[in-house]
């Protein structure tokens, strides 16, 4: 029996059928390519939409983090308004990596880095993280996921997620701050989402501008 094609899975069954479409990004329409097999490839979906609304320009310096990338619309955004920064645009899904190198292309962007999860080096810590994470990869994949990648967050760097209220926020919320043991707050509620945001504290005030530990 072949196994159900996800927007998670590394190498969708689903025909690669690219097409063309017009969001907003940044303020400003931009025009990107999406396939099937990634996910919410005919628009931004909404709870992307909500967390855009909600997050504060990321960190202009350093490395961020778009955990889960899809086509991109989170990187894309990150790329644009921090064009000093270099923006990672993880992803399992390899047609969605691909996607995210074009529609960088297609906007002028050279600050962005798609890379499958074992491609970032170990050194890097992110001045931001910006997620709508896969939650239908199921809780211990998803605990598992958030414990792999949070902690790499930079001292004073902030990680911002959005997810659905009825696919778990609120556990997920009392998780993030048990087990990681990070200050996490649910800075909105909009469209049935929960937008939680989380700091790594930073001993010495500095804002989180540096992306390489030392």
């Amino acid at each position: 029996m072949t196994e159900p094609d996800h927007y998670f899975s590394a190498h969708p069954a689903t025909p690669d059928e690219r097409r063309t479409i017009t969001v907003e990004l940044a303020g400003r329409p931009a025009s990107v390519q999406t396939a099937g097999g990634v996910f919410s490839a005919g628009h931004v979906d909404l709870g992307t939409r909500v967390l855009l609304r909600e997050v504060p320009d990321p960190p202009p310096s350093g490395d961020l983090l778009d955990l889960g990338c899809g086509w991109g619309p989170l990187a894309l955004t990150m790329a644009l308004l921090a064009p000093q920064a270099r923006v990672w645009a993880v992803d399992v899904n390899e047609r969605a990596l691909d996607l995210v190198r074009g529609n960088a292309l297609r906007l002028g962007l050279a600050n962005v880095t798609p890379a499958l999860p074992d491609e970032v080096p170990d050194e890097i810590r992110f001045a931001a993280l910006w997620s709508n994470p896969p939650v239908r990869i199921g809780k211990d994949a998803l605990h598992e996921l958030l414990h792999r990648w949070l902690p790499r967050l930079a001292p004073g760097g902030e990680a911002w997620l959005v997810v659905g209220r009825n696919l778990g926020a609120d556990p997920l919320q009392r998780w993030l701050a048990d087990e990681l043991g990070l200050p996490v707050q649910r800075a909105a509620s909009a469209k049935g989402f929960r937008v939680l945001e989380m700091r790594r504290p930073d001993p010495t005030g500095e804002p989180a501008d540096q992306g390489v530990a030392l």
